[in-house]
C-alpha cells in the first residue's frame, strides 16, 4: 500500500474524530452526546427497531448500544417496549419528549457541517460523495468476499 493511501486512510479518520469532536462540544450544553444523537436519530428514521439492530446501525457492540439506551431511557427520551412476537426482545421508541432535542440537534450538526464545509463548493462535495460512495463500496465487497472464503 503506497504511503499517500495511508495518509488518505488517516486523513478520514482523523476528519471524522474531529467533526465528532466539535458536535460532541456543542451537543453538550443541551445534555447529548453524538452516541446518543445517533441513535436518536436512528430510532426517528426506524421506530421500533431492537436494540440488537440498533447496534448494528451504529457500528457498536450491544452492550454499548444498551448504555447509550439506558441514559436516553433515564432521561425521559427513550422507552422500551415489549416485542409483540417475541417476549424477550424490547423494541425502542422515542418519547415525545425527544422531539425538541433532536431539532436542536439537527440545527446543531447543520451548524457544524457548515462551518466544516466553509469554502467548499458543491461540486468538490459532489466529486467526494461520490468517491466517499466508493470506497464503501469496496469495503462492501471485501466484506462479502471475506465471509464467503470464511
Amino acid at each position: 500500500m503506497s504511503s499517500s493511501l495511508k495518509e488518505v486512510a488517516w486523513e478520514l479518520g482523523e476528519t471524522s474524530r474531529m467533526l465528532r469532536r466539535q458536535f460532541n462540544r456543542h451537543a453538550a450544553v443541551h445534555g447529548a452526546t453524538s452516541a446518543q444523537w445517533r441513535a436518536m436519530f436512528r430510532l426517528s428514521r426506524e421506530p421500533g427497531m431492537k436494540q440488537v439492530e440498533l447496534a448494528d446501525r451504529l457500528d457498536v457492540e450491544p452492550i454499548t448500544a444498551g448504555r447509550i439506551v439506558d441514559r436516553l431511557e433515564e432521561a425521559g427520551l427513550v422507552e422500551r417496549r415489549r416485542d409483540p412476537v417475541d417476549r424477550r426482545s424490547w423494541r425502542l421508541f422515542l418519547t415525545d419528549k425527544a422531539d425538541p432535542l433532536i431539532e436542536r440537534l439537527k440545527v446543531l450538526a447543520e451548524d457544524c457541517l457548515a462551518g466544516a464545509f466553509a469554502g467548499i463548493g458543491d461540486q468538490e462535495i459532489a466529486v467526494l460523495r461520490t468517491t466517499l460512495e466508493k470506497i464503501r463500496e469496496n469495503m462492501v465487497a471485501v466484506e462479502s468476499a471475506e465471509r464467503k472464503s470464511a
